[in-house]
């Protein structure tokens, strides 16, 4: 190849739009047929010269073929293989580079292959940017999937953001574009700029797999070594399938860390000081799990997280990626498991985003009534596009093995799995069968548990999922949908609707109270008492209650007993549980001061009982996704009281449940029994100690009396306002 000025690859180069940059930079021949020739593009440079890597010395001085920049020159004798630098003299700075054109592929063929199948389940390996050494050089290998861009480019403060200076390799068939830049390293700030297919300049683009993120307001991604070099939690996940499992007690508290605490003058508390007073916090109260609102990187902190731009990276609210890691490590050493949340369904259209990611709806369905999401205003995944499932997959992969997290709730699975949702006639496609169902999405959802589950042990994924879907936590060989558990929303909305009426009127809307027992076995359930009720102008959970001070504490502590003894693991949102009196505020800390307040500590006392309870009475937990774990006894509706019991696997392990949702001591009240024998208070949400009137009792012996359809039957005082749990003993004489 001939090289002047008006050589159109030279023009390409230094115009920066060459769509194979490879064929032109770098080195090329150093055979017998053709000498090696070294071509550069260093704009601003006054003199480009080749240097042996090894001992510094100079072979040849290139020849400034374009003002611009672009040199060239031939090295007759010399091989392809020669490791060489360059020497760049700038006014009157000198530096010797490396060339990024010498060096190979950084991607192997196999990668490429299983890209282009869509079934490289961990792309978060290869794809993003990942610091490591080629041929005894250091730096960082860069690839992202762009198919239908006419050029790529890594541009950062490395190369002046300049998008002429990196161009990338394109990888064929699979549209990924690739490039080792030599001689930076973690903390580099880069994005990438590409060119359309028409030769248009498009935004800056985030990287997709991006590690780190700039902190909000700020887009650019950041070079960063994800996850930990060595954890030590292996006693953990070693023991985690149990802590997941349905028979287990799984008590979990919901977090959004920007607003649990904050430090002095409105700051963020860190990862570190996370660690150091959050896992504490929840086990002392005996919770099991915590789950957090997503911690990948999201450009609008009123979103809460549930508009994510950077998947691959945890917030740079709360420090950097190891730090997050750390505090994994740290929950799984106080023996607390952790869970996020995870926003498949749906991106932002922020323009470093994905949106129109290389000029195309690469992500995104390019039909609005598939793409678009008007009740968030966000953008739709493609789920039928293999390569957008197998990001994703990827990325959930990517939580659960590189950060050690013990699941995955995915949210708003049903604005996923419906074609119409939040939309209006007319303004969604069907599927090929006419109906409203997301067939894509259906696969994806599947697709994605099966590989969780079967490539990373001990783990759990739960969906927030609103409607009657069938067989959500079924698994997927049997038709479901594959995840561990789903969020009882029904549950959560008609127990709250009940906890809001005036107890005058309960009587006529106690079946709000009872319906969820009709359904309770036919999924996986947790019961959710979740961040959304507390938003919005919905007001905090003390302030649904009615009645007086007093009454609105006891309605709260008589919900919560009601909520443990029923059958379905258990969430409890951050200062729910010692009764935050105004709504959630994402920009401020939730309200310590009221521990000050004894009610309000009383309250938080009475949940950490409750918790522990839960995790140590197996009736309250072992058959909570059996029919057999929960007996029935009674709905009084006239009176508002309702009853059960609760069994384990154990026979006569049980403990029953009842509860007045009415400010009335009910004196003398006989209730049905399943078996004979002392029921002694477990739990009584009355007591003083929990800021109740006091109203207890026990032990019951039972008697020989039938009531409510059970040959055994107890007398006992009803507290008002109050739930009591009632642990049966054999009797002894």
């Amino acid at each position: 190849m001939t090289f002047q000025p008006d050589n159109p690859d030279v023009a390409a180069i230094v115009r920066g739009d060459h769509a194979d940059p490879f064929a032109v930079l770098g080195p090329h021949g150093g055979g017998e047929a053709e000498p090696l020739s070294i071509r550069t593009f260093a704009p601003h440079a006054s003199r480009v010269e080749v240097v042996d890597a090894g001992s510094g010395a100079s072979l040849a001085v290139l020849e400034r073929i374009d003002r611009a920049g672009f040199f060239a020159g031939t090295l007759p004798g010399r091989k392809r293989d020669l490791r060489y630098r360059l020497r760049v003299t700038i006014g009157r700075s000198v530096a010797e580079i490396e060339d990024p054109y010498r060096f190979q592929t950084v991607l192997g063929e196999l990668d490429i292959y299983l890209i282009g199948e869509g079934r490289h389940l961990e792309l978060y390996r290869k794809l993003g940017a990942h610091p490591l050494t080629l041929d005894g050089v250091d730096g960082v290998g860069f690839a992202v999937w762009a198919p239908n861009a006419k050029r790529v480019s890594v541009v950062g403060s490395f190369n002046d953001w300049d998008g002429r200076r990196h161009p990338m390799r394109r990888r064929h068939p699979t549209g990924i574009w690739e490039i080792f830049i030599p001689g930076i390293a973690p903390g580099e700030l880069y994005k990438y700029e590409l060119l359309s297919a028409d030769g248009r300049l498009l935004p800056l683009k985030g990287d997709p797999y991006a590690f780190a993120c700039e902190r909000p307001p700020a887009t650019a991604s950041v070079v960063a070594i994800p996850g930990k070099a060595q954890w030590s939690d292996a006693a953990w996940l070693a023991q985690r399938s149990a802590a997941n499992g349905r028979e287990a007690a799984i008590a979990i508290y919901e977090v959004h860390l920007g607003s649990w605490r904050r430090a002095e003058g409105n700051r963020y508390l860190t990862y570190a000081e996370l660690a150091d007073q959050l896992i504490p916090y929840a086990t002392s109260l005996g919770f099991t799990h915590l789950e957090l609102l997503p911690v990948s990187e999201h450009p609008f902190d009123g979103s809460w997280g549930y508009q994510p731009i950077g998947l691959f990276a945890p917030t740079s609210r709360f420090g950097q990626p190891q730090e997050f890691a750390a505090f994994v490590e740290r929950a799984h050493a106080a023996g607390l498991g952790v869970l996020v949340d995870w926003v498949p369904g749906h991106f932002p259209s922020d323009e470093h985003g994905l949106g129109l990611f290389d000029g195309t709806h690469l992500y995104e369905h390019a039909d609005p009534r598939q793409g678009f999401q008007p009740e968030w205003n966000t953008l739709i995944y493609n789920f039928g596009r293999t390569e957008v499932a197998n990001f994703l997959i990827s990325n959930a992969l990517f939580w659960l093995d590189v950060y050690h997290v013990d699941g995955l709730r995915v949210d708003a699975v049903a604005s996923m799995l419906y074609l119409d949702y939040g939309r209006k006639p007319g303004e969604w496609v069907p599927n090929a069968e006419g109906g409203r169902e997301n067939v894509a999405a259906v696969a994806f959802l599947q697709r994605m548990n099966e590989a969780a589950y079967g490539n990373v042990p001990g783990i759990t994924t739960v969906a927030e999922e609103s409607t009657a879907w069938p067989g959500v936590s079924k698994p997927v060989y049997l038709g479901g949908l594959g995840f561990g558990y789903k969020w009882n929303m029904g549950w959560m909305h008609d127990t709250l609707a009940f906890a809001s009426v005036d107890p005058l009127y309960r009587a006529h809307h106690q079946n709000q109270l009872t319906f969820s027992f009709t359904y309770a076995y036919s999924e996986n359930f947790v019961l959710p008492l979740s961040h959304d009720e507390v938003v919005h102008e919905k007001g905090s959970l003390l302030g649904k209650m009615p009645g007086d001070r007093w009454q609105r504490f006891a309605n709260v502590r008589a919900l919560f007993g009601f909520m443990y003894a029923q059958p379905g693991k258990k969430l409890m949102f951050m200062g729910d549980e010692f009764g935050q009196d105004r709504e959630w505020n994402h920009d401020r800390s939730l309200d310590w001061h009221l521990l000050e307040d004894e009610s309000h500590r009383a309250l938080q006392q009475l949940v950490g009982d409750l918790n522990r309870a839960y995790r140590s009475e197996t009736a309250l937990h072992e058959l909570d996704a059996e029919q057999a774990g929960t007996e029935w006894i009674v709905s009084d509706r006239e009176r508002s009281v309702v009853a059960f019991a609760r069994r384990a696997r154990a026979p006569h392990d049980l403990i029953v449940a009842v509860a007045n949702f009415t400010p009335i001591v009910r004196h003398d009240y006989r209730l049905g029994v399943p078996e004979p024998g002392d029921y002694v208070e477990l739990i009584n949400t009355d007591a003083a100690a929990y800021g109740g009137s006091g109203v207890v009792g026990g032990p019951y012996r039972s008697e020989n009396d039938s009531c409510h359809d059970k040959p055994q039957s107890i007398r006992l005082t009803l507290p008002p306002l109050a739930t009591v749990l009632l642990r049966r003993s054999p009797r002894t004489n």
